[in-house]
């Protein structure tokens, strides 16, 4: 079996790549932005033409922080609108019978009950500061829902929380939060720096998965995908306040210095910590605390400024 990999310049792709069994007898083949931008439909016909994938792990997006999201809301929506679909379409059309889906958390609506179900997809209004990004997630989930129904194919989505880890964008105009803490923790002890500047008063709570431990289930459990349902979370099953993740960076790096929040800052929704009942059925044990892979988060930031 060819397994093709999208998005293989990217943390969960690397990570993915990383655990795949060396005596496998199943192919993987990454691909990335060198063999197709997956924006443009010729482009990916000819990817697959090339290719001739048995299944699909579809892990390319246009990801970022908060900054990022708010800065460019039709990029985000238009740019992962156009690389879902062209992937989607091409592996219909192609004959692929097994697609992995990788949502996110923006999925569920702002400021809703918690920990989020997978039935809360499309219950209430959504965060506006990842909108764009959160509807091109769901029009696309909906797609393998409705493939999956239609044809009887195994059009799978998981929906992680937040992920973190070694292959990380630790800039700060585009990194997800835990890259962000490490990057300004990092910044703050090299330059002696008496504060750090926290956007938002601190409070919002996020969920972070350590990535292998994500990429790590994935690949064990990558032959059963056909019986598990058609949406499901994959979490830690636990969040923090952003200034707990502050406070781990700094522990993590060997530095103190004040946090001072800023209130005038976005901070988006308040809580998004997911139920992930259902993946733990299917085996999902993430294994890996905060401040562990956060250690081996930094160790890895390390050797790419050496």
């Amino acid at each position: 079996m060819r397994v093709m990999l999208t998005g293989a310049g990217g943390m969960l792709a690397k990570s993915i790549a990383a655990a795949w069994p060396a005596d496998s007898p199943d192919e993987l083949v990454p691909v990335s932005r060198r063999d197709a931008d997956l924006r443009e439909q010729d482009q990916v016909r000819a990817l697959f033409a090339r290719v001739e994938p048995d299944l699909v792990i579809h892990a390319a997006a246009k990801v970022g922080g908060i900054a990022a999201n708010v800065a460019d809301p039709s990029g985000f929506l238009m740019d992962n609108l156009r690389m879902d679909a062209n992937v989607l379409d091409a592996s219909l059309q192609s004959g692929v019978t097994r697609f992995l889906y990788f949502g996110s958390s923006c999925m569920y609506p702002r400021d809703y009950r918690q920990p989020l179900v997978e039935q809360d997809v499309l219950a209430a209004p959504l965060e506006p500061t990842n909108e764009g990004y959160a509807l091109a997630k769901i029009t696309s989930a909906r797609f393998c829902e409705y493939v999956s129904q239609q044809f009887g194919h195994a059009y799978r989505v998981v929906i992680p929380s937040n992920l973190y880890g070694p292959n990380d964008d630790y800039s700060l105009g585009h990194g997800h939060l835990v890259a962000a803490t490490i990057a300004k923790a990092h910044a703050a002890k090299t330059s002696g720096a008496a504060t750090i500047d926290v956007w938002g008063d601190g409070s919002a709570r996020r969920e972070f998965t350590y990535v292998e431990d994500l990429a790590g289930w994935v690949v064990e459990h990558l032959p059963t995908m056909a019986q598990w349902p058609v949406l499901m979370n994959v979490g830690k099953g636990e969040d923090h306040s952003v200034l707990d993740y502050y406070r781990a960076a700094l522990r993590t790096v060997g530095y103190e210095c004040e946090l001072v929040p800023d209130p005038s800052k976005p901070a988006g929704m308040h809580q998004k910590l997911m139920d992930s009942t259902l993946a733990r059925s299917y085996g999902w044990t993430p294994g890996t605390s905060l401040d562990d892979g956060m250690r081996t988060a930094y160790a890895r930031y390390l050797d790419t400024l050496s």
